[in-house]
């Protein structure tokens, strides 16, 4: 009878397996740790107050904050006062990048968040529940000398958050609120060299528009990107590990086509599984950098959301085709109640990303956030895949506890067999035991890694050396990943030995009885591997 691979390996060549994957994953988190920058940039940007007289604000005429054509600037809010310079004439004008620099296609996309500078004024204080309606206008040039096309245009509303420390006498005016940041753009590609923000803030007292909400002396934004260099190493890793899962997913398919019986569905599982992983290590990023994509960050959700759904199933049917009886088991259908938390969260999240990201293609100023309607819908998705990823959690730590107690359970035959078959049968056991606790590990190391990337300050010293704990963290966890879907298609493809004929014949020891016994409870079963026809036999009885 031939197992699966990691039943019929030696201990000696499965431990040198296990080192080989291991170097790989050392070598995956010091190409993060070692050769990539800082995942991300942030670069903050304080806008320039321009003068807009003109009677109709949106026709053609873009206000540059610096270089060629700029234009007419005040200094701050009293100089427009003292003036006469009415607040629907100023407008707020950033220029990304900063003078000198270019952005590039390597930065992947852009996030920016706006933080505004807002004054305490007796007689102008930030009423509660107070909303700031902003007239934006994004456009872009590849060239410091060409004219700026528009690229998107929306009015939008923020709501603003502000606390205020001290007491609201007149002794502390022009003190600054506190105010929370605030969500403002996002771009899925640049595609292009230069862009220009205009923020209008537009004033009417009969609608209520941009009233109490503080005197606003300042607009200052973080623009948030990948780091070119990062996106390099990226692409290399995902370009590498692309042919590496495609080609063992197709020897692993193609040993299962050779053998006489159907694929059951433990291997069908791995099979997409494998699908899953090649589908998201496919490195269409690099068209990023010829092509105007937007969508690729919504795409990259999509892709993920996939293989994730995929890898929780995979860990809930395994379990399950080792503990279930033989009408249960091989049929998809029988796991609808644990694969149903699964599908009902992933559903939510990609209804939650299609109206964020979803939206942004169009107008990428928007915000799900920003309305009580939006914010409670947004929560309602989050909090219905939280419960379900609660759901399928538990279902699966009962799942791994019973497939447990039943291979525990079918130990108590292993002493009537001979020393030679026990030691096999105990050697079976304690590979399937350690598969498990492998891949808690590295789910542990999931979201462990993620918690030390939270926490500290992205990057640690040691001498000459500078670890990028955020890049390592990315790289690491991907090769992760991707390690774990390729061993599991590698030790789990069929074998081409034949263990139960070659131990037979050689064991002078075991009895015919004996053999019967073990032909009559094991081979007449069709299954990937063993311990798989073990649990089987022991959910039967």
């Amino acid at each position: 009878m031939a197992g699966a691979i990691i039943e019929n390996m030696s201990t000696k060549k499965l431990c040198i397996v296990g080192g080989i994957l291991l170097i790989f994953q050392v070598i995956a988190f010091l190409v993060g740790g070692l050769i990539a920058p800082s995942p991300t940039t942030a670069v903050p940007y304080v806008s320039v107050k321009c003068i807009d007289v003109r009677k109709n604000h949106h026709k053609t005429k873009w206000l540059i904050p610096w270089g060629p054509n700029q234009c007419e600037k005040i200094r701050d809010l009293d100089e427009a006062m003292s003036r006469q310079i009415e607040a629907n004439d100023i407008v707020f004008a950033v220029h990304i990048p900063l003078p000198t620099k270019e952005m590039s296609p390597w930065f992947q996309f852009i996030l920016v968040i706006l933080q505004l500078d807002i004054a305490f004024k007796k007689n102008n204080e930030i009423k509660e529940n107070a909303e700031i309606t902003l007239d934006v206008s994004l456009a872009y040039r590849d060239d410091l000398f060409s004219e700026w096309k528009e690229m998107a245009h929306a009015v939008e509303t923020r709501k603003l958050k502000c606390t205020f420390a001290s007491p609201k006498t007149k002794e502390h005016e022009g003190r600054h609120y506190d105010c929370d940041v605030l969500p403002f753009m996002e771009i899925g590609t640049v595609a292009h060299k230069f862009y220009l923000i205009n923020i209008r803030l537009p004033v009417n007292e009969r609608k209520l528009i941009n009233v109490g909400i503080g005197e606003i002396r300042d607009v200052r934004l973080v623009g948030i990107h990948q780091n070119g260099g990062f996106t390099k190493v990226w692409f290399a890793m995902k370009t590498f590990l692309t042919p590496s899962i495609f080609i063992i997913m197709v020897w692993y398919w193609r040993r299962i086509t050779m053998m006489t019986r159907a694929p059951v569905l433990l291997e069908k599982v791995i099979f997409a599984l494998g699908i899953s992983m090649t589908f998201i290590n496919i490195p269409v990023e690099w068209f990023s950098i010829g092509f105007d994509w937007t969508w690729m960050l919504l795409f990259g959700d999509i892709r993920q959301g996939i293989f994730y759904a995929m890898l929780l199933s995979f860990w809930i049917i395994f379990c399950g085709e080792h503990m279930m009886d033989q009408n249960e088991r091989n049929r998809l259908s029988g796991y609808w109640k644990q694969v149903g938390p699964i599908a009902v969260g992933a559903f939510c999240l990609f209804i939650f990303d299609m109206c964020e990201r979803g939206v942004q293609l169009k107008n990428p100023f928007y915000s799900i956030w920003t309305t009580d309607v939006g914010t409670e819908l947004a929560m309602a998705f989050i909090i219905v895949a939280g419960i379900c990823l609660c759901l399928y959690f538990l279902f699966l730590c009962f799942m791994v506890f019973q497939v447990f107690r039943n291979i525990s359970g079918k130990q108590s035959s292993l002493p009537a067999m001979s020393k030679a078959r026990r030691l096999h049968y105990e050697g079976l056991i304690f590979r399937f035991k350690f598969l498990m606790l492998i891949t808690l590990a590295c789910a542990a190391m999931t979201i462990i890694f993620f918690i030390v990337s939270q926490v500290t300050e992205g990057h640690w010293k040691w001498g000459d050396f500078e670890v990028q704990v955020n890049s390592a963290f990315f790289t690491g966890i991907y090769g992760m990943w991707n390690l774990y879907v390729f061993a599991l298609m590698f030790l789990y493809a069929p074998s081409h030995k034949n263990y139960g004929e070659d131990q037979s014949n050689g064991d002078v020891g075991v009895s015919s009885g004996e053999a019967l016994q073990l032909t009559t409870t094991i081979t007449h079963v069709d299954g990937p591997t063993e311990v798989y026809k073990l649990s089987r036999k022991e959910a039967q009885e």
